[in-house]
């Protein structure tokens, strides 16, 4: 099996600050971007599908210092400095999940969420899916537990236990659910089998 538990986030990596309208002002250390109520800063999150409809979920390490061992997308990260998203999505896909797929953008959104006392995420947001049936090899410094659920056991979680998920998979989620379920179909309808590795 390939081994994927390389340390891959730092407080001191440069994250890209942006407007309103999501551009480039400037940048900050990630440590500032979450600090207090936070600093506007360029983020992304991907939800991968497989053949069966199913999403990959993953449950955000314990040593995450926002929403810690909350159930998120498949994975969320941040440009750094000098990075596009293209780049930056696949690079992430690697480092927390040990594969890449091509992804198809969604929408952008910007959000503001509180985690208690510890920090806030303020970001303008692109919400991307992909397609993978090959093998995941998750980042155990940043992912603590990981499985695929269908769109209808989704669902019933979150309607029952809303409190287990992160803010932004369930603002994303909701709209994903009322504007995006044909792209998804249509990711899966033309999606081409995964490489071995």
């Amino acid at each position: 099996m390939t081994s994927n538990n390389r340390i891959v986030s730092f407080d001191s990596e440069k994250l890209i600050l942006v407007d309103e309208k999501d551009r480039e002002i400037g940048y900050a250390s990630k440590a500032e971007c979450h600090e207090g109520e936070g600093k506007l800063h360029r983020a992304f999150s991907i939800f991968i599908f497989n053949s069966k409809r199913e999403l990959l979920l993953q449950k955000r390490g314990a040593q995450k210092r926002l929403w810690p061992l909350y159930w998120s997308n498949s994975c969320c990260s941040h440009p750094r400095k000098g990075e596009t998203n293209d780049i930056a999505t696949q690079r992430r896909l690697e480092e927390e999940l040990g594969f890449s797929t091509p992804l198809r953008y969604l929408y952008k959104f910007q959000y503001h969420a509180r985690y208690r006392d510890i920090g806030s995420e303020y970001e303008v947001c692109s919400v991307y899916i992909g397609h993978w049936d090959g093998p995941v090899y998750p980042n155990p410094n940043e992912i603590a537990e990981w499985r695929f659920v269908t769109i209808e056991e989704l669902e019933e979680e979150l309607e029952n236990h809303p409190e287990h998920f992160s803010p932004w998979f369930k603002m994303e989620w909701k709209r994903i659910r009322e504007e995006f379920l044909p792209d998804i179909e249509e990711l899966i309808r033309t999606a081409r089998p995964a490489e071995s590795p």
